[in-house]
């Protein structure tokens, strides 16, 4: 049974590579916002409490998440394997999903870190672009648009976020970094942790896949 864990820094491409492994392995892909949006859809109890905090502008509490993380892995879709993303976030997080998921009976199998040189994340991440009227996500290198700054599909505006450069990016690695490498070593103490080389997106895919077929 495949239960992912999926880490790696922002640019390094975490959610082009969780889209394959789901439709590789036809599993779910779970993150915390898509989690948060469900239960509170759902309307369940936890899902209203969730909302509560959101709607304060307040963080979720950790009981609150893990208690929605043994929520959502409960459920028969994850019956053969889930991808999470964005969770856990800390060693408390960790701690308790190794509990929640020994006691469904659904534990972590492997922990993914997609490692990715600093300059590659630069090039990536300051090269991204968004329409402006729709969101089409475009790239100066990778998708270029048919016109320079004009999207292909509505004719809008090609503009780049304001958090998509050299500085904003480094403050977000740096607190990347500081959060992720306790988890980091904890996983790797229990032998779950495998990393690869996220350098080149495309050789990625057909690795991970060899990797967890095992």
């Amino acid at each position: 049974m495949l239960n992912i864990i999926l880490m790696g820094p922002p640019g390094a491409g975490k959610g082009t590579q969780a889209k394959k492994l789901i439709a590789e392995f036809n599993i779910p892909h779970i993150s915390t916002g898509d989690m948060f949006r469900e239960a509170i859809k759902e309307g369940t109890p936890l899902g209203k409490l969730a909302a509560s905090y959101i709607n304060d502008g307040h963080l979720v509490p950790d009981d609150v998440t893990i208690g929605l993380v043994k929520e959502r892995l409960s459920k028969s879709d994850c019956a053969h394997g889930y991808l999470l993303d964005g969770f856990p976030r800390t060693i408390p997080q960790a701690e308790a999903l190794e509990s929640i998921s020994k006691e469904i009976g659904r534990e972590i199998s492997h922990v993914i870190d997609i490692e990715t040189p600093k300059e590659e994340l630069v090039r990536r991440i300051c090269g991204r672009r968004v329409c402006k009227k729709c969101g089409a996500p475009y790239h100066v290198i990778n998708i270029k648009p048919k016109v320079d700054g004009v999207c292909d599909i509505c004719g809008g505006e090609l503009i780049q976020r304001p958090d998509d450069n050299e500085e904003a990016l480094s403050v977000r690695l740096e607190a990347y970094t500081k959060q992720t490498q306790p988890l980091l070593e904890y996983y790797q103490k229990k032998g779950l942790l495998t990393k690869f080389d996220g350098s080149n997106s495309s050789d990625l895919t057909p690795k991970l896949v060899a990797f967890l077929r095992g």
